[in-house]
């Protein structure tokens, strides 16, 4: 059976079922004053004979509420929403003729009270859910004026290592939403550019419902930016500065840290507009202290090197949304956003002990030799892409939504390395260029239906349609002399297209009873994945295929006990889909002693997420929760290391076998006081990697753990300190070990003129000469073959000022679309 006939048949017999099938319910959905449906309402059923509690319901992301398998009786409904004024419907009759019931829409008004429950009411740092953890951001001041990784930071299950790289539960395979809305961009080129200031809460989705994308081994992380309610205008600009380094590692260049984004929101009763713009220049400064050996033909050629290893990273971008809401049945929303971003890496390092010894073992010295590395990578990019969405609500409580994005980027950037005399730099010994541009389009629709509720819960299905054409041109040239031209290296330039077409359609179903709660899908895809591969010197002209048609199931159940206690099981099968990068085979000269090439022939990884998890809320702002979880993960994608002469190694993407996690991981919110609340999250796992690459046998297996903590400490009002705690244990890789990681950071804050002005002085990667703060070694080996061991050190005691100001009360309803295909070759 075709995938079309498929969906077809699943969305007929769904159809059929909901014309032939209704139980005894009450529905409804819950919305504001302006019509805007309101996600974790409350509503609450009672028996008019004696007012007796029946059940109580919590509404989903459109509002909408389902009580079912109700007796034939009299009943009312009180519906709330903190902050709101409550709402009680009486007289709601069931009966054999009447058994369903629809109150439509149920409109709720702020309270008088308002501004006295936003005061004195403590969020959760936390809040645990069938499908995901929420986090809020307000809990974590210490990410006020940066970026959503300063946020990450602070998730139990989340670690960012030296390299910048972002894992979840140990993996940094994971997809990323905007606002619900899929962005299949770089996470980390995402997240170091989304300013704080705009996200409300992340939420962690760990095991995903079939209604998601399956792309991502280790769930998806979902931002939520900041929404409001209220009519009218609201405008807010952040202006951050870092004062100069304290540690400068001798770099080349001063470092430097500031930028400013700003956000202006006008909302009426039918349509809002938002604008928002950012500049971020963040540099990084470092060094780096590497030693190296080969063992070729019984003979050893080792070569030690020191030198800088810094980063200048500058952002720009413009965003512009357009939400017209005609009626309460219908809305639309339009979207743009372009802008720019470059990073540049420049790595000058000295080797200055190069030297041959044979035999290798216990062998004399016979050549030594030392020489200065210049190497500077540009990795830039521009990028404009635009979305549309609209929405229909049916009488009926069904629902129907569409969405459309379309991108393009423009990838590029060239590598300098120039291998230099030392201590005279004006000899040349090679001098080498490689660029590529790398035009990229991405299309993204989607359609999806929510049928009207059943007595036992609500189905959902739709269809995605993705396609991405990614053309490269890969340009390597070289020269020994700086009279010379650049001559042209066929061997390493190349030219790849990838175009990705994938298809796929759903059916979920989520509903609860009494304390149970549960959901339970299937996902289908098919992938049609073609990668054309040609080189300069017009010897090689081949074409890559990779066809699938896969289902990716998914099913969720929690109970909750009579003393808040909640205790969930899930499961979930996904995908991790690879990038260009990582299949084109060409070599590209990374720095003087790396050169890096993918597989055309990878395949996707697939991988079973399966968790068991408890959580407990206490009086008093108090709660824990415990969450153990296995991922099984296939076609596991490692960069594994070969030799390619006696003083380059050559860093492959391979598939290398099987790879497996048992974790657990621990949450908590305690607060001994009023003034005093600490968040503590601690995760561990067993890490093991089962296979082969080049007739090497692969087996490894250890125990890796992380502990984010965070303190903080309100003085008065408007002031408050924050300290926060980031570690990292070693970790195995596929060829060797990463070091352990960590980073200490305090933040000062106080508010000026009625709440309007904030000021946050942060001290962050806190080292004061007495710790290795922001420090990692990463090491690899192969016995008989070769080693490699780099330490990594980065900037410390870096100190930023954060000022924001909000130009008028009102909330911020911005609802701002990102990159979803551009950021991930990025």
């Amino acid at each position: 059976m075709s995938l079309r006939s498929l969906l077809k048949t699943l969305f007929l017999f769904i159809l059929v079922f909901q014309t032939i099938y209704c139980g005894a319910q009450i529905s409804g959905v819950i919305i504001d004053e302006k019509a805007i449906p309101l996600e974790y309402g409350t509503a609450t059923l009672y028996m008019t004979s004696d007012s007796s509690l029946v059940t109580g319901v919590i509404t989903d992301a459109s509002g909408t509420f389902v009580i079912s398998d109700l007796k034939n009786e009299n009943y009312y409904l009180e519906v709330s929403f903190i902050g709101y004024n409550s709402v009680r419907i009486s007289d709601i009759l069931i009966t054999k003729q009447n058994s369903s019931v629809d109150l439509g829409e149920i409109g709720l008004s702020l309270g008088t009270k308002l501004d006295e429950v936003v005061i004195q009411a403590d969020r959760a740092a936390v809040v645990n859910k069938i499908d995901r953890q929420v986090y809020e951001t307000k809990n974590f001041q210490n990410s006020q004026g940066g970026s959503a990784t300063d946020v990450l930071k602070n998730l139990p299950s989340v670690t960012i290592d030296g390299q910048g790289e972002i894992n979840v539960r140990g993996s940094s395979g994971f997809v990323v939403l905007l606002n619900g809305k899929p962005i299949q961009g770089s996470a980390e080129a995402l997240m170091s550019q989304f300013p704080a200031n705009a996200i409300e809460r992340i939420e962690l989705i760990t095991a995903p419902s079939a209604k998601y994308d399956p792309e991502g081994k280790a769930g998806i992380i979902n931002i939520i930016t900041k929404k409001g309610i209220a009519e009218g205008a609201f405008a807010q600009v952040n202006v951050k500065g870092g004062l100069p380094s304290i540690e400068t590692y001798g770099n080349e260049k001063v470092h430097q840290r500031y930028g400013i984004d700003g956000t202006y929101n006008l909302r009426k009763e039918k349509y809002n507009i938002s604008l928002g713009g950012s500049y971020q220049r963040n540099d990084k400064g470092g060094r780096r202290e590497g030693d190296v050996y080969t063992i070729i033909n019984d003979t050893l050629t080792q070569f030690p090197s020191s030198g800088e290893r810094s980063f200048d990273e500058v952002n720009y971008s413009g965003r512009f949304t357009l939400d017209l809401t005609p009626d309460p049945k219908n809305s639309y929303s339009l979207g743009l956003y372009a802008g720019k971003r470059s990073k540049d890496r420049l790595a000058d390092i000295t080797y200055y002990d190069n030297h041959k010894v044979t035999p290798a073992v216990n062998g004399e010295r016979i050549s030594t030799f030392q020489y200065y590395n210049h190497n500077l990578r540009k990795r830039k990019g521009d990028f404009a892409l635009g979305s549309f969405d609209y929405n229909h609500a049916f009488d009926n409580q069904s629902n129907l939504s569409a969405s459309v994005l379309y991108e393009y980027t423009l990838l590029g950037g060239p590598t300098v390395n120039q291998n230099l005399g030392e201590p005279n730099h004006d000899i040349l010994y090679q001098d080498e260029y490689n660029t590529n541009d790398n035009p990229l389009n991405g299309l993204r629709f989607s359609v999806d239906y929510r049928l009207q509720p059943f007595s036992f819960g609500r189905i959902e299905t739709g269809y995605q349609y993705r396609s991405l054409l990614h053309k490269g041109d890969f340009v390597y040239q070289r020269r020994t002399d700086y009279n010379d031209d650049f001559e042209l290296i066929p061997a390493f330039s190349s030219e790849v297209d990838l175009e990705r077409i994938i298809h796929s359609g759903y059916v979920q179903l989520t509903g609860g009873k009494d304390n149970i709660e549960y959901a339970a899908g299937i996902r289908a895809e098919a992938v049609a994945r073609t990668f054309d591969l040609r080189d300069k010197a017009n010897t090689i002209d081949t074409t890559y295929l990779n066809d699938y048609l896969k289902f990716f199931p998914s099913a969720s159940i929690q109970y909750t006990f009579e003393n808040n206690t909640k205790l969930k099981l899930s499961y979930s099968k996904r995908v991790e889909r690879t990038t260009t990068f990582k299949m084109n085979p060409f070599p590209e000269r990374e720095h003087s002693e790396t050169l890096e090439q993918g597989d055309p022939t990878l395949q996707p990884e697939f991988i079973d997420l399966v968790e068991l998890g408890v959580s407990r809320s206490f009086d008093g702002g108090n709660s824990i929760f415990a969450t153990a979880y296995f991922r099984d993960v296939k076609n596991v994608v490692n960069r594994v290391n070969t030799i390619y002469n006696d003083t380059i190694l050559n860093r492959i993407y391979s598939n290398v076998g099987d790879a497996r996690s048992f974790g657990l991981e621990v949450g908590a919110q305690i607060k001994p006081t009023k003034q005093w609340s600490n968040f503590i999250g601690f995760n561990v796992y067993n890490y093991s990697i089962q296979g082969a690459y080049d007739n090497e046998v692969i087996d490894q297996v250890s125990t890796i753990y992380s502990i984010n903590a965070n303190a903080s400490y309100d003085f008065w009002k408007t002031a408050s300190a924050q300290f926060t705690f980031n570690y990292l244990s070693a970790r195995n890789t596929a060829q060797g070990e990463d070091s352990r990681f960590y980073s200490p950071n305090l933040s000062l804050r106080k508010t000026f003129l009625n709440n309007r002005l904030t000021a946050l002085l942060q001290w962050q990667n806190i080292d004061m000469g007495l710790l290795s703060t922001n420090e990692q070694r990463i090491t690899t080996s192969r016995a008989g073959s070769f080693y490699t061991t780099t330490n990594y050190i980065y900037e410390v005691d870096m100190i930023v000022l954060n000022l924001s100001y909000t130009f008028k009360n009102g909330k911020n309803k911005s609802r701002f679309i990102d990159s979803e295909f551009g950021k991930r070759e990025f």
